[in-house]
C-alpha cells in the first residue's frame, strides 16, 4: 500500500535548478507564511523560529493578523541570520501559502530567487516558481483533521530548506509534548507526510541550504514576556488589567509567574477598575503595574491623574497600536506619545521610558519600578505592537544586575520617632518620606484634591503654589536617574538618526547599509522620551548637519516634542514617518534620507 505522501500530485516547477545543482546557500533567510485566520500560520512561524534557534541563528518574527478569532487574511514572517537582526527582511525568500490570497498579497515581497510552496487542496497557481501539495487532503485522511496541514507544510519546508531531519523532529517534540501523547503523535505523522511529499517532488529537496550560526546561548522571546519577567524580578507583586490587544500577553504571563511568588494578578471588569485597583495596591505599599493600549489608556486617564497629584507610584505599560478609537487593534503604530506627554486635565509629573529590544524591556521595567517608587510618580513604559508581540533573539536576562530601590520608605524605628507625619512634606527634591498605611502611630489623608502637607484639602493659593512646585520640579531633579540614551554609529558622522522603540532595529540595519556605501551615520536611541532629554539631544544635534526622526505616526510626535524643547535645532530636524500599520523596513528609511537619493 502506498503512503498518503506518495499519492501527492505536486505541481512541477517550470523553471528552476536541476536536481544536480548545489543548493543556494542562505546566511540571511526570510520565510512568509500566509492564509486565513485559523490556518495555523503562527504555528509554522513558531516551528521555524525554534529550528533556526537550534542552528545558532539570530531570529526575528513578525505577525500580520486581523482582529478576529477565525477567518480573514493572516500571515507571519520569520527571518533568520548569521548576524544580529531586529527587523523584517525587505524581501522574502520563501512564501508558504494556504490560499490564493496569500500568494496575491505575498508575491510582491518575494525576492527574484524566491520560491512559493502552497496548499493545492482547493486552488492551482500558474506562477512558474510555485509548487503545490494538497496538504489538507494529505493529512485529512490519515489524521482525521485537515488542521494538521500546517505541520505538514513545515515538513515540506524542512526539505526545501535542507533542514537536518533530527533537529526538525526535535522541534515538533518540544512544541507539542505538553499537549499530550495523541497530539504529539499526530503532529509527528503530519511532519513525515509533508517531508515525504516534498522529497518526491522534482526540484524541491535541498533547493536551499541555511547556514549554521554561533548564537547558541541566546533566548527567543517577546517584549511582552520580557516586561512580565522584569516586573516579577523587579519586585512587582500586584497587577490588574483588562484584556486588550496587543497588551494581553503581559497579564497572561504574569498569571503564570506571579502567584507562585506571593503576587496577585486580577482581571478587572474594565480599565477603570484596573487602574483604581493598582492605585490602591501601590498606596498600600506594593509594587503595582497595569498594561493597556490606546482605548484602555483613555479610560485610565483620570486615575493616572490621581496618581500624579496624590503622589502614588504606579507603572503603566502602554502597548501602542493603530488608533484613534478602536483603530486597528492588531496593527503597529507609535501614536500615543502626545497623549502620554499631555495626559489628563491639569499638570502633574510623569516619566515616559521606551525600550527598544526584549532585553531592554526587561531592564527598563525594573528601572521604571524604581523610578516610580523613588520619585513617587506615575511612570509609563512606552511599547509598540511590534516590540510587544514580535519574537526576537535576545541575550539571557542578567539577573545579577537587577537592583531594587524602594525609595524613601520610613523604617519602623524612624516612624516611631516622629512627632507628626506629613504624607506630603515639602522637601528639597520634592519626595516625601513614605509610610505604608497601618504603620503604628501614623495616620495620613490621601486625596486627589489639592492638599497641604498633611493631606488636608486646601484651596489656599500659597499652598497651591508650593505643592505644584514640589511635584513638578521632580521632572527636573530626576534627570540623572532617568534611563540614558544609547548612541550607535560613527560619532563624527554628520548625518544623524533619532528614534525610539522598535524603530531601532530598522534604523541600525539602515546604518549598516549606508556604511557599506561609504556614508557614515550616527543614531540616538531615546530611552527616556519624556521629559525630553535636552541634555543628551543638544550635544548630539550640535554634532550633525541633519537628523532624521524615524517614527510610526502621521504628525511626527517625537520630532514635535524635540522641536518644542530644542527650538534652536529646528532646521536640522527631518521626519521619516510611517503610519500604515506595518513596521519599517530598511528601503523605506533609506528612501527618506536625502543624502542617499
Amino acid at each position: 500500500m502506498t503512503s498518503p505522501a506518495s499519492r501527492a500530485t505536486p505541481v512541477p516547477v517550470e523553471s528552476g535548478p536541476s536536481e544536480s545543482r548545489p543548493p543556494l546557500e542562505l546566511a540571511d533567510v526570510s520565510v512568509m507564511i500566509g492564509g486565513q485566520g485559523g490556518d495555523g500560520t503562527l504555528t509554522v512561524s513558531d516551528l521555524l523560529g525554534r529550528y533556526f534557534r537550534k542552528c545558532g541563528l539570530y531570529v526575528y518574527t513578525s505577525r500580520n493578523v486581523l482582529s478576529r478569532i477565525r477567518g480573514g487574511h493572516a500571515d507571519a514572517s520569520v527571518r533568520a541570520s548569521r548576524d544580529p537582526i531586529s527587523a523584517v527582511k525587505p524581501q522574502v525568500d520563501v512564501l508558504v501559502a494556504f490560499d490564493n490570497e496569500a500568494i496575491e498579497m505575498g508575491r510582491a515581497e518575494l525576492s527574484p530567487d524566491g520560491f512559493i510552496l502552497y496548499d493545492s487542496t482547493s486552488f492551482h497557481s500558474e506562477i512558474p516558481t510555485a509548487v503545490g501539495f494538497p496538504f489538507a487532503t494529505l493529512v485529512g485522511g490519515p489524521l482525521g483533521q485537515p488542521i494538521f496541514k500546517n505541520t505538514a507544510a513545515y515538513g515540506a519546508l524542512s526539505v526545501l530548506l535542507g533542514f537536518d531531519p533530527a533537529k526538525t523532529r526535535q522541534v515538533i517534540e518540544e512544541r507539542f509534548k505538553r499537549r499530550g501523547g495523541e497530539a504529539l503523535e499526530k503532529n509527528l505523522k503530519a511532519l513525515e507526510i509533508g517531508r515525504h511529499a516534498a522529497l518526491e517532488a522534482p526540484n524541491v529537496a535541498n533547493r536551499y541550504s541555511v547556514v549554521e550560526g554561533d548564537a547558541h546561548d541566546l533566548i527567543l522571546t517577546t517584549g511582552n514576556q520580557a516586561v512580565a519577567l522584569g516586573f516579577v524580578v523587579g519586585g512587582g507583586r500586584f497587577f490588574a488589567g483588562y484584556p486588550i490587544t496587543p497588551a494581553t500577553e503581559i497579564m497572561e504571563y504574569l498569571q503564570r509567574y506571579l502567584p507562585p511568588l506571593g503576587g496577585v494578578v486580577r482581571q478587572a471588569e474594565d480599565e477603570l477598575g484596573a487602574v483604581n485597583m493598582v492605585l490602591g495596591a501601590a498606596y498600600a505599599g506594593a509594587r503595582a503595574m497595569t498594561s493597556t493600549s490606546g482605548p484602555g489608556l483613555s479610560l485610565m486617564t483620570e486615575g493616572i491623574g490621581q496618581a500624579g497629584t496624590a503622589e502614588i507610584p504606579i507603572l503603566i505599560a502602554d502597548c501602542q497600536r493603530v488608533g484613534p478609537s478602536t483603530g486597528q487593534p492588531t496593527r503597529h503604530e507609535q501614536s500615543d506619545l502626545s497623549h502620554l506627554a499631555n495626559l489628563g486635565h491639569g499638570e502633574y509629573p510623569r516619566f515616559i521610558v521606551s525600550p527598544a529590544t526584549p532585553e531592554d524591556c526587561f531592564s527598563l521595567t525594573v528601572e521604571a519600578l524604581n523610578l516610580a517608587e523613588k520619585w513617587r510618580v506615575p511612570v509609563f513604559l512606552l511599547l509598540d505592537q511590534a516590540l510587544c508581540q514580535n519574537t526576537a533573539t535576545s541575550p539571557r536576562f542578567d539577573l545579577s544586575r537587577v537592583h531594587v530601590d524602594r525609595g524613601r520608605r520610613l523604617r519602623s524605628e524612624e516612624a516611631a520617632s516622629l512627632t507628626e507625619y506629613k504624607a506630603y512634606r515639602i522637601t528639597d527634591d520634592g519626595v516625601s518620606p513614605y509610610a505604608p498605611p497601618g504603620t503604628p502611630g501614623l495616620w495620613a489623608e490621601i486625596t486627589g484634591n489639592e492638599h497641604d502637607e498633611w493631606g488636608h484639602v486646601s484651596v489656599n493659593p500659597v499652598n497651591r503654589n508650593r505643592m505644584m512646585k514640589k511635584r513638578m520640579e521632580k521632572m527636573v531633579l530626576a534627570r540623572d536617574d532617568l534611563p540614558p540614551a544609547r548612541l550607535f554609529g560613527d560619532p563624527a558622522a554628520k548625518i544623524g538618526f533619532i528614534g525610539f522603540g522598535s524603530t531601532s532595529g530598522p534604523i541600525r540595519e539602515s546604518q549598516s547599509i549606508l556604511a557599506a556605501r561609504g556614508i557614515p551615520t550616527r543614531y540616538f536611541q531615546a530611552r527616556t522620551v519624556y521629559p525630553v532629554p535636552v541634555h543628551e539631544l543638544d550635544p548630539f544635534l550640535k554634532g550633525v548637519d541633519v537628523a532624521y526622526v524615524v517614527e510610526h505616526n502621521y504628525t511626527g510626535q517625537f520630532a514635535r516634542l524635540v522641536r518644542e524643547h530644542l527650538p534652536w535645532h529646528h532646521a536640522k530636524l527631518r521626519s521619516i514617518l510611517k503610519y500604515d500599520g506595518y513596521s519599517f523596513r530598511t528601503p523605506q528609511i533609506l528612501a527618506g534620507v536625502k543624502e542617499v537619493s
